[in-house]
């Protein structure tokens, strides 16, 4: 984990944002080196497996929470809105992790030929899984960072590699749960249809009766595995995905308040303000402000790390 750990805070060292995320040319590699504690962090995951190799974060998904330290991974299996913060961290010893975003196509084939899993009712759905990192998923990490070295040889291994870091996921202490995530009719993949669609279209008005058709269920039942798999209700869920990326706009494009609010779909900037508000504890242009100074204090670009984290 050494050697990981050095290749991870030396890149960062040079290409982190204002957040200390690095968003890598190597497909679906993510970093990220923080060296002060600091308040949530409000994201939306994709399917992914984040390794932490210094420090700690606490990661809330959904109802399920786990605090992470070093040596440990955690697997979120589903597009979720998902608060983190980072409780352990300094100076000489940094937050550090390494995410790799999981291939949905790739889980679902390699767990076809390993096997199906029992259909799991919805109150035991899970999407947060917390782990000692196994060697073989540490090495795959690693071998991934070195795609950035040579960057001409990342489309040759880089599939392999990716097919080898499933392979371990799923043969590892969780891979029964995320064989049934990967079963095309389990209810985690029919509702990953419907988010699908909520992430596609989340500046317009999606009628709920289109995504349970999408989910194949019953609007009664959609509402209630949504909720229990997400612990928002569709339109919670399509909030926090329009309001994440207004704050992107407003930092990383430089977009103004309102012209953020009409850009991710909302018709009245004030209650874009007051549900802004709610979510990061500071009205839009306040919040973005304090954000770009601290980045300007750090010489670092404002770069939001709202849309995937580490």
């Amino acid at each position: 984990m050494n050697s990981l750990k050095q290749a991870v805070q030396a890149y960062a060292k040079r290409h982190a944002n204002g957040d200390g995320l690095v968003l890598t040319p190597v497909t679906g590699l993510s970093m990220m080196s923080v060296d002060t504690a600091a308040g949530d962090l409000q994201s939306i995951y994709k399917p992914m497996v984040c390794l932490v190799l210094q420090g700690a974060k606490r990661m809330t998904v959904g109802l399920q929470q786990r605090v992470l330290s070093a040596g440990q991974s955690a697997i979120v299996s589903a597009d979720m809105p998902v608060v983190g913060r980072i409780v352990q961290a300094s100076h000489s010893e940094p937050y550090l992790a390494v995410a790799v975003e999981l291939d949905m196509v790739i889980m679902r084939e390699l767990a076809a030929h390993m096997g199906s899993a029992h259909a799991q009712r919805s109150s035991e759905m899970q999407t947060l899984f917390a782990e000692d990192t196994e060697a073989e998923v540490m090495d795959c990490a690693s071998r991934l960072m070195k795609l950035l070295d040579r960057p001409d040889s990342a489309p040759l291994l880089r599939p392999g590699i990716m097919r080898e870091l499933h392979y371990w996921l799923l043969s590892g202490p969780h891979g029964a749960a995320l064989r049934e995530i990967a079963d095309p009719d389990s209810y985690a993949s029919r509702l990953a249809d419907a988010i699908a669609i909520l992430r596609a279209e989340y500046t317009s008005r999606v009628p709920v009766e289109q995504l349970a058709t999408e989910a194949g269920m019953s609007l009664s039942s959609f509402h209630k595995h949504f909720k229990h798999m997400t612990s928002l209700t569709p339109g919670q869920y399509q909030q926090r995905l329009r309001l994440i990326e207004a704050r992107r706009l407003m930092l990383d494009e430089g977009c103004s308040a309102s012209n953020a609010a009409f850009e991710v779909g909302y018709e009245s900037v004030s209650q874009f303000t007051r549900e802004y508000g709610r979510l990061f504890q500071a009205p839009p242009k306040r919040d973005a402000l304090r954000l770009q100074k601290s980045s300007e204090a750090a010489n670092i670009p404002a770069v939001s790390s709202q849309r995937i984290g580490a």
